[in-house]
């Protein structure tokens, strides 16, 4: 595929639902999905379980996530039923929308405003692809990877407390499994697809301890595990639970524990 072909848009359009509406795909979606509620209500399966989706939702799924839209009747005050239910939708494939997916970890809803230049971008992209003779169609290629930056933009920089936590676990999770090797903080920034004082901050934020202090407690926990119930040598310990040489480990785990590795496993030992 080369570089004028990498983003193929399938469909653009804006739908109003003014009747219930239904669409269950279990096997997923062919295509990636690109879909801002503009107005009304409607509900989509989220993480197995049906989510609210309301005006400024942004809804994205990749190939082969499992889809369902549920647009029902609500109530209005007098007790009477009505639909109504409006979004800008894109399906979209291609090499270059595949290494903008992969940039991040993408949760499937994002809160963004319904400014001019997300909505316009959508109109825009929807409006070039519907022209019958269209001599440009990069145009629309380039709407797309507007819409897709400040899709990020919001991502990253507004304020989104779930998904601050959301990544902050993902660290988290880095940390536990890796601990027993070597890693930067570089690194575990570049696992979530964030910069390393953005990485630094939610961690923080989330679990009022450093990235640094978490992967030593790790480490120490791992430690101290190995000297009561392995029969490794204490240096052996030191190099399989993550750090770097037997001396940092002696001073860090005195530190913590009040004894030398040595002492801790002889009382361990006296113990039984």
């Amino acid at each position: 595929m080369n570089e004028k072909q990498n983003i193929a848009i399938l469909t653009a359009g804006y739908s109003m639902h003014r009747k219930p509406y239904l669409m269950i795909r279990m096997d997923g979606l062919d295509h990636y999905l690109i879909r801002l509620q503009t107005s009304g209500k409607c509900r989509i399966r989220l993480n197995g379980r049906l989510e609210l989706i309301e005006p400024g939702d942004l809804v994205l799924f990749a190939p082969n996530e499992p889809y369902e839209l549920r647009i029902e009747s609500e109530q209005n005050q007098l007790g009477e039923a009505y639909v109504s239910s409006s979004d800008y939708h894109i399906f979209l494939e291609g090499e270059w929308v595949e290494n903008w997916w992969k940039q991040h970890q993408r949760p499937n809803k994002i809160k963004v405003p319904l400014s001019e230049g997300i909505i316009g971008a959508c109109r825009q992209i929807m409006t070039e692809q519907r022209r019958i003779s269209n001599p440009c169609p990069e145009i629309a290629e380039y709407y797309l990877k507007i819409l897709c930056m400040d899709i990020d933009r919001n991502l990253l920089q507004q304020p989104l407390p779930a998904y601050r936590t959301y990544l902050a676990h993902r660290i988290k999770n880095y940390i536990e499994e890796n601990a027993s090797s070597t890693f930067k903080l570089e690194d575990v920034a570049a696992h979530v697809g964030i910069s390393v004082s953005r990485a630094v901050h939610l961690f923080k934020e989330a679990f009022a301890t450093s990235i640094i202090q978490y992967t030593l407690e790790v480490r120490l926990t791992m430690a101290r595990e190995r000297i009561l119930f392995s029969p490794l040598s204490l240096e052996h310990v030191a190099e399989s639970s993550g750090f770097p040489n037997y001396n940092y480990f002696h001073r860090v785990f005195r530190k913590r524990y009040g004894m030398s590795p040595k002492q801790f496993r002889l009382d361990a030992q006296q113990n039984e």
